[in-house]
């Protein structure tokens, strides 16, 4: 197999990988703070928007775990270091 075959299908199958693994996490993590802020409103709705307002900011936070993750990988399929790499020792 080629060196450029090898490195596009590591890539790629890394990419969906990252993707993959990485979203989970923080799916679970903004399902857990969304029920866990409906159960404080229900029991404090003087509070709801106290809490609201702290549920955007904990989400926003735990969401960007999943947008590095895509970076990542978008990373890894468009801009690959290791693909710049051997297409230069490749022409040597």
């Amino acid at each position: 197999m080629e060196d450029f075959s090898l490195i596009g299908m590591t890539s790629i199958i890394t990419a969906g990988l990252t993707i993959a693994i990485g979203s989970i996490a923080p799916a679970i993590g903004e399902g857990r703070a969304v029920a866990q802020a409906l159960m404080a409103i229900a029991q404090q709705p003087d509070e709801a928007g106290t809490i609201t307002r702290t549920l955007f900011v904990g989400l926003a936070m735990v969401e960007s775990t999943a947008i590095y993750c895509f970076v990542v990988s978008m990373i890894l399929i468009f801009a690959n270091p290791f693909w710049d790499y051997t297409v230069s020792q490749a022409g040597d």
